[in-house]
């Protein structure tokens, strides 16, 4: 039922028995548990098949005293599927490494490598076996398939090596339009990527969607017209008219050499995976500064951090305001299940802490519900969403352009709060007020904004 090589190929009767089957975190549980004990390959076939069926990021096995707890991350949350007797997982471990090519006799160092799963797509309605759309697929050895890579990482614990394999779904590439962005910020994003110099740094913790955000940027830009060359550690989405490069630590290519050799290649348009030391941030400022469109991303809690994160790297502070257009900080947050979800009107405590939050937000880009009785989502549960009451995610945005008024303030070195007196002064939203304003209009939860922001 499955062909391994230096890839996991997914038999068509497999695929339609998982899409069958595999609707929720039980009957996950339930199809591992028939398939316990198959050979280790339809094993591992079942477990990859199932956490593609249900939308999930990540698979981990987390060794335990006596057991190995199995867990997939779905929407930005773990959920437990099984429990694993250590002799199973030793199979399994061993076939992963197998595949992600991992050294299989090194368990007191951590390991990364990757493998790709391949789910074949029905021709007839062009949606592969898991009930997917045919985005990023490619015809594999004469058929229709889609090709996952899994990103797989072992480090060693107390009880065994633990494995997390990272689901890099081409499916998760997005445009502009699928976002979650304001129409005020869409309308702002759009006019400046398509500036010929600049760079825009988008912020925020990892798991936050920025890399997402930037190849929407790319696809909304990309034409036959410019060159476009992405550095990235590691490779995240394949894009087709790409040049797309890996940084090599082992072999001495970080991203500031390999920086140096973009901007001789004359490209038009840079992606840097991360800014994350001091020769990364100059040569990324003197490229955006010479003609060139860089877009990155830093590790900041907002976006008036990353103008102190960046002098903090030893970038030079005459040439941070004029490399800079624009800053973006954004987190993920969990839409409502549209299937249970209900609307009710909001009690007195929530309607202070919307209010709270929207205070001196011009009217324009409130919903009308604003002004009027507050009826906002409350999460149920249902077996359509795992009975979480949520289903999906959706990006809560901040973003400020660097004006003149900023550009001076960077010169004397500034404190992230005196960057924030200027920006709130120029009306910049923030992200729970970004997210407040998604909460009113029955996107997602108070609750959900409360997780993910503070006040």
């Amino acid at each position: 039922m499955i062909k391994i090589t230096d890839k996991i190929e997914i038999a068509k009767e497999m695929a339609d028995l998982v899409k069958k089957n595999v609707i929720s975190i039980d009957s996950f549980k339930k199809e591992i548990e028939k398939n316990l004990e198959k050979e280790t390959t339809e094993l591992i076939g079942v477990i990859l098949a199932g956490a593609i069926n249900l939308s999930a990021s990540d698979i981990h096995f987390e060794p335990q005293e006596k057991e190995v707890r199995a867990r997939i991350r779905m929407d930005g949350m773990l959920h437990d599927v099984i429990s694993l007797s250590t002799e199973t997982y030793h199979l399994l471990l061993s076939r992963i490494k197998l595949l992600a090519s991992l050294k299989l006799n090194v368990h007191d160092k951590p390991q990364d490598g990757s493998f790709s799963v391949v789910v074949p797509i029905s021709i007839d309605n062009k949606k592969n076996v898991l009930g997917k759309e045919k985005i990023g697929a490619k015809k594999i050895k004469n058929k229709d398939a889609l090709e996952i890579e899994i990103r797989t990482s072992s480090l060693p614990a107390d009880f065994g090596e633990s494995v997390v394999m990272r689901i890099l779904n081409p499916e998760s590439l997005k445009s502009i339009e699928d976002l979650g962005l304001r129409e005020d910020l869409s309308e702002l994003f759009k006019k400046e990527i398509k500036k010929p110099n600049g760079m825009i740094i988008i912020t925020g913790p990892t798991g936050s969607g920025k890399t997402t955000t930037l190849y929407a940027f790319l696809k909304h830009i990309q034409n036959p017209e410019i060159k476009i060359i992405t550095i990235e550690d590691p490779i995240e989405y394949r894009l087709t008219g790409l040049s797309q490069t890996q940084v090599d630590v082992k072999k001495g290519y970080d991203f500031a050499n390999g920086l140096r050799s973009i901007v001789r290649q004359d490209p038009d348009v840079i992606l840097v995976g991360e800014v994350r030391d001091m020769e990364t941030a100059k040569i990324s400022l003197q490229a955006a500064l010479t003609g060139h469109l860089v877009f990155s991303t830093l590790h900041t809690n907002d976006a008036a951090g990353a103008i102190p994160r960046l002098t903090s790297l030893g970038a030079n502070t005459i040439n941070i305001g004029p490399a800079i257009n624009m800053i973006i900080a954004q987190r993920l947050v969990r839409k409502v299940c549209k299937k249970c979800v209900k609307m009710e009107l909001a009690n007195i405590e929530e309607k202070e802490k919307i209010k709270n939050a929207l205070k001196g937000v011009p009217e324009s880009v409130l919903p009308s519900s604003a002004q009027e009785n507050m009826i906002i989502a409350k999460p149920q549960g249902c077996k359509e969403c795992n009975f979480t009451g949520y289903k999906g995610r959706i990006g809560i945005f901040e973003a400020f352009l660097v004006t003149d008024e900023i550009e001076s303030l960077i010169l004397k070195n500034p404190s992230i709060v005196e960057i924030k007196k200027i920006i709130y002064k120029n009306k910049t939203l923030l992200m729970r007020q970004d997210g407040m304003i998604k909460v009113l209009q029955g996107v997602t939860s108070i609750e959900e904004i409360d997780r993910t922001t503070s006040e």
